[in-house]
């Protein structure tokens, strides 16, 4: 599919015994005290694949993303990964990202620990908590999850990418021991087989399994990053939303853009095997206790040179390309 690695160079398992095995916990659970009533709401506005050490204007897109919230001021932010490189330079980011004075939140992208860095750096940068853990709002339940382990059953090429037996024993003791309904949060695609989470289906059979052993609908969405689509599947009665990337698509080693001039691609070389967007676009979830999810996405068009105009397979990987993320009115 997508030759990321390749890009940054250039500029397990089943779940048998997740039910008997004693859990093992490897990150901090944060949970609150919250007295749940049917009218709570929760509102939260999600960015996904940032780029910022990729793209020509990465500290644009974020004030943009950062002022819209502000505005909108919801119960916190997150970013779905691939935000930055844990380097000094990139401190601007943060600053721009801590201009939000509410909560914020991170998942790992499998960019973010390129060059060397360690996901321990990697979170310290960003102050997040841990590569995976879970908080509480407004009587719902949050779990950042970390798609970035080895596999233990098989040898994968390029990034890593799946979730381990002891972060799966973590997931099940931590969703089992709330009674609030879930939404899971991760930077690899559980429902995409084009380089998404190498044991996905292991995963999601887990997710299936403890809402059966719950009695209801207990973990209800799943916003994933990575593939830089705008999809939503609904699988076994629980919902996986793809959050397009912020900044671009990219369209392959051999694509030649033409979007900008060659002075640009000259400061910017690898931006031309990609579709730049031409501006940010993320997401704003509202959730409430009704059974409503609402999305409301954003939209741009490609900078330079229309979609329809590009001579590219805009279902390559089957899910068309585009440069927006979908409203959506999804229940559960």
């Amino acid at each position: 599919m997508i030759n990321r690695k390749k890009f940054i160079q250039l500029s397990g398992l089943g779940i048998g015994g997740l039910f008997f095995n004693k859990s093992l916990a490897n990150a901090p659970v944060t949970k609150t005290k919250s007295s749940r009533h049917k009218t709570d709401k929760v509102k939260f506005g999600v960015i996904a694949d940032l780029h910022y050490d990729l793209i020509h204007d990465g500290a644009r897109r974020a004030k943009l993303f950062i002022e819209t919230m502000k505005k909108e001021n919801p119960d916190f932010i997150i970013s779905l990964g691939d935000f930055c490189f844990p380097k000094m330079e990139n401190k601007e980011l943060m600053d721009i990202w801590n201009d939000f004075t509410g909560e914020k939140h991170f998942v790992i992208g499998n960019h973010d620990t390129d060059g060397g860095f360690t996901k321990k750096q990697v979170t310290d940068f960003w102050n997040s908590p841990a590569p995976y853990y879970s908080f509480d709002k407004q009587g719902f339940h949050f779990v950042v999850l970390d798609g970035n382990e080895n596999s233990q059953t098989k040898k994968i090429e390029g990034y890593p990418r799946s979730i381990s037996q002891k972060q799966l024993q973590w997931l099940k003791k931590d969703i089992q021991s709330t009674k609030n309904r879930v939404i899971i949060f991760c930077h690899q695609g559980l429902d995409n087989e084009n380089d998404g989470l190498e044991n996905g289906m292991a995963v999601r059979y887990l997710l299936e399994q403890l809402n059966m052993k719950a009695g209801f609908k207990k973990i209800l969405l799943v916003l994933t990053g990575h593939h830089h689509l705008n999809y939503h599947n609904e699988i076994n009665g629980i919902h996986y939303v793809q959050i397009n990337s912020a900044s671009y698509y990219w369209a392959g080693d051999t694509f030649e853009s033409k979007a900008f001039d060659e002075e640009f691609y000259k400061k910017h070389h690898i931006l031309r095997r990609t579709l730049v967007y031409r501006d940010p676009i993320w997401a704003t979830v509202n959730l409430d206790h009704k059974k409503n999810i609402h999305i409301q996405g954003t939209e741009t068009t490609m900078a330079g040179i229309p979609l329809s105009h590009v001579e590219i397979d805009i279902h390559k990987n089957v899910y068309p390309v585009s440069s927006k993320i979908d409203n959506r009115h999804l229940q559960y």
